[in-house]
């Protein structure tokens, strides 16, 4: 299965990084690719807010949709979003904001496979590309609110 990691050190406090990967309703504004997200159903367990959201994706003439369940856990500073339902056959993604000197370093990892063995190898080859701008994207947005 193809996956990405990545730790990023940004200049932002890990509270702020976490809640603006938290506010995922506000994708669509500048996560590349991401063209609606729609939060289905929000519930609380012990400290951890979870989320059923549906989030449309298009690059060129791809244009899918997938239903993913979103756990934030507020306390640790951690996000981790399972699979659902759409295209793939596997998808997890965790967010985890650690502490550090100058503000806090992102860990992002995903990892996934396209039902459809066509679907994963076109898609494939850019999706590694759109991870590092997805990532790059976050810290541009923090960027721009904090001058705000």
């Amino acid at each position: 299965m193809p996956r990405f990691e990545t730790v990023r050190k940004v200049r932002h406090a890990p509270q702020v990084m976490f809640d603006l990967v938290a506010d995922v309703e506000r994708y669509p504004e500048f996560v590349p690719m991401c063209t609606s997200l729609n939060v289905r159903r929000r519930s609380e367990n012990n400290g951890v807010e979870t989320l059923i959201a549906d989030m449309s994706i298009g690059y060129k003439m791809i244009r899918e949709t997938f239903t993913t369940r979103v756990e934030l856990d507020r306390e640790n500073l951690a996000i981790r979003v399972t699979y659902i339902d759409g295209p793939f056959k596997h998808l997890e993604n965790r967010w985890t904001f650690l502490p550090d000197a100058a503000g806090c370093a992102v860990k992002f990892f995903i990892d996934y496979e396209f039902k459809s063995r066509t679907f994963q190898m076109l898609a494939g080859a850019v999706f590694e590309q759109v991870f590092r701008k997805m990532a790059e994207a976050f810290e541009a947005r923090a960027d721009a609110l904090a001058r705000r």
